[in-house]
């Protein structure tokens, strides 16, 4: 699997390699073979051993398109899919450059799964609007400048196509 953690520059890749016996796992972390030791695992938390030192990590969100997480005490994000993530922010900034334009646009075609907010909420620049759903993948459609939300254009369960107008920000 490729993924990227938080804003670094670098696509990472993981797989596992194999599991042992004793309950350790073989993984392959950028071609680089390491050994994880599970401690503990529940819903919501993982301890594990990586190489002599001790992790503790809670999940605090698990979507589609990223993993949110506390490690030793940081909060980390990694997002998954991440060529897919990298083409849908740029075709977002080449769509926000042209205008300062108020109309919130759909950047792919798809099921709306959710509508996050009211008429009349205020959304800061990055803010999820809509999740849609497209090629069994969840990917927010996110607010392109700080405003208040004047109009709603979709309902969940419909769909959407490219460049479709989703919500209106002033």
């Amino acid at each position: 699997m490729e993924f990227r953690i938080n804003d670094l520059k670098q696509i990472m890749s993981a797989s596992l390699v194999t599991p042992q016996q004793d309950g350790t796992l073989v993984l392959s972390i950028n071609g680089k073979e390491r050994q994880l030791k599970i401690v503990s695992f529940s819903s919501d938390q993982l301890e594990f051993i990586l190489e002599n030192k001790f992790y503790t990590i809670r999940l605090i969100e698990a979507v589609s398109s990223h993993i949110k997480f506390v490690i030793n005490g940081q909060q980390v994000m990694v997002k998954k899919h991440s060529k897919l993530t990298e083409i849908l922010e740029k075709s977002l900034a080449l769509i926000d450059k042209g205008s300062g334009e108020n109309r919130l646009s759909s950047q792919i075609p798809g099921r709306v799964v959710s509508v996050l907010v009211k008429v009349g909420a205020e959304v800061k620049k990055g803010d999820s609007v809509v999740i849609l759903e497209s090629m069994k993948m969840q990917v927010a459609v996110k607010a392109h400048k700080d405003g208040l939300i004047k109009e709603i254009r979709t309902k969940e369960g419909s769909t959407v196509a490219r460049y479709d107008v989703v919500a209106v920000i002033e």
